[in-house]
């Protein structure tokens, strides 16, 4: 079985990380598997991204999962998508939102939902949640095995 691969730009090809997410070109290919429920994770421990007023980095791990339909997300542009928050200054809310709208909007999942853990700024971690609704009924959906934040013990 081979994944059609007609009209991607940048797997294969050497592209500069994109400078802003809004610029930044999400690519999708064609889920082989259409009809069957079953779960995509992509974990990125090392996001990052700049406080929007103070401009001093922020460093999240991030864990999205999706149960897709018709398409599944091209991870090199996924990882150019999450690169371009580098030098991008957002609040940590507005970054996990977006990463997961940005991908519901390019693939129409069946079900996506991302975990946010974002180390603690000020001494206060923030974590942040959010999915498009429940998950079909079935589905085994693992843990997304990130622990809460302990400081140092």
């Amino acid at each position: 079985m081979t994944t059609d691969v007609t009209g991607l730009t940048q797997l294969g090809a050497h592209v500069e990380a994109p400078k802003t997410p809004e610029e930044a070109v999400m690519e999708r290919v064609p889920s082989p598997h259409k009809g069957t429920h079953y779960v995509v994770r992509f974990t990125a421990p090392e996001f990052t991204s700049l406080c929007p007023m103070t401009g001093q980095p922020d460093f999240a791990h991030l864990v999205i999962d999706y149960i897709p339909r018709d398409w599944l997300v091209e991870s090199k542009s996924l990882k150019l998508f999450l690169t371009s928050f580098r030098n991008h200054g957002a609040f940590h809310e507005d970054c996990s939102v977006y990463v997961a709208k940005r991908l519901v909007d390019l693939l129409d999942p069946e079900w996506l939902r991302i975990g946010a853990y974002w180390y603690p700024r000020g001494g206060i971690p923030i974590d942040v949640f959010w999915q498009t609704g429940p998950a079909p009924e079935g589905v085994w959906l693992p843990d997304q095995g990130v622990p809460g934040y302990r400081g140092r013990g």
